[in-house]
């Protein structure tokens, strides 16, 4: 392709930079998806509210962005029914700031500057986590006689001992866990690699959900049921089990235990670190187990785990009956309260006070 310029086909440069993406930065192909998916939107809604049948990265500035914003604001999602949330909104300006930056640095253009679209603060997310008692009813509804039971026991054990995503989950082969020191090395998002760590008791379940195995396939989690096997598949990968596999399990097992939560394979994910930081583990090293690029994205757990607050609360904030009995405070007829010298708590009696009011 030539050298980008301001009369450039904003799609042309588009899959250019994707491909930037994914030779020069190495992301992820579901990163590169994404990144394609909102861009495309911002250049369709482009070339939509200009009435233009080609758009050129001359076409964008700061005034278009902003109607982008408002109308991303007024979205309704198909899925839920609503607008889009704020954390939503952002995701598509993330990555329009992501595509300018590469054209200022990387192609030299004279675009608008990615830092003229400011962010925002998204709302407070407070993640959903299970309680001791719902994770035991959630781990103890598998029909362990069947192969495919053991199995989904070894995938719930997987996910609340590592804290795993379930990506990470499903692109797991037999030979890249090692079950004798428990420990092993995955790859997550950004390519980053991370070591996470087994229990005894995944460990157990892991081998013997194994057990129940005599194939020579190279998945750790392979489906029992659905579409046979592809052609020439040697390695078993047309049988893996997928995201969205694992994200039914779960919802299967959810309904089957009666807990009240909405459970999904990324609730046992906030479970597991939930559970760290309660037992005393430092945020830092949370967000290595949790392979967070930034402390921030870890922070959002402290919400729920903050047990300093709550011994602060326990100490110092006094029921009302408590503060009644201290004060020795007696409910008059007319809602004052009044002690027992006929004045009210602040040492004035009752006509004193109705005259100051």
């Amino acid at each position: 392709m030539t050298k980008v310029s301001l009369n450039s086909n904003i799609q042309e440069v588009i899959l250019k930079y994707l491909e930037y993406c994914e030779i020069e930065k190495n992301l992820s192909q579901n990163t590169i998806k994404m990144y394609f998916f909102y861009l495309t939107d911002f250049s369709t809604w482009l070339q939509g509210y200009i009435n233009k049948e080609i758009v050129t990265l001359g076409d964008i500035n700061d005034e278009l962005v902003k109607k982008y914003r408002l109308d991303l604001n007024r979205r309704i999602s198909t899925k839920s029914n609503s607008e889009y949330k704020r954390s939503t909104q952002k995701t598509f300006l993330v990555a329009l700031r992501a595509f300018l930056k590469y054209l200022v640095i990387e192609e030299d253009a004279s675009v608008m500057s990615p830092e003229q679209i400011i962010l925002g603060k998204s709302e407070d997310r407070v993640p959903k986590f299970l309680n001791d008692g719902q994770l035991e009813k959630l781990v103890d509804v598998q029909d362990l006689s069947k192969r495919s039971g053991l199995r989904d026991r070894s995938i719930l054990e997987t996910l609340f001992s590592t804290g795993l995503r379930v990506s990470e989950l499903v692109h797991l082969n037999r030979d890249d866990i090692n079950l004798d020191s428990g420990e092993f090395t995955v790859i997550g998002k950004g390519r980053k690699a991370r070591t996470v760590y087994l229990s005894t008791g995944a460990i157990n379940w892991i081998k013997k959900y194994l057990g129940t195995r005599s194939d020579p396939f190279k998945p750790l989690f392979i489906r029992y049921s659905g579409c046979h096997m592809a052609e020439k598949d040697y390695d078993g990968n047309s049988i893996r089990l997928t995201s969205r596999s694992v994200e039914r399990l779960v919802k299967k097992y959810v309904g089957k235990s009666g807990i009240s939560v909405d459970a999904t394979p990324h609730t046992l994910r906030h479970t597991y670190a939930t559970g760290l930081l309660r037992e005393g583990a430092d945020l830092r090293s949370v967000q290595e187990l949790l392979g967070h690029a930034n402390v921030s994205t870890t922070q959002i757990y402290t919400h729920v785990t903050n047990t300093q607050l709550r011994e602060v609360h326990k100490k110092f904030h006094k029921d009302i009956d408590v503060k009644r009995k201290n004060y020795d405070i007696v409910p008059e007829a007319d809602g004052r309260n009044v002690g027992d010298d006929g004045k009210d708590t602040l040492g004035s009696t009752s006509d004193e006070v109705s005259s100051l009011i």
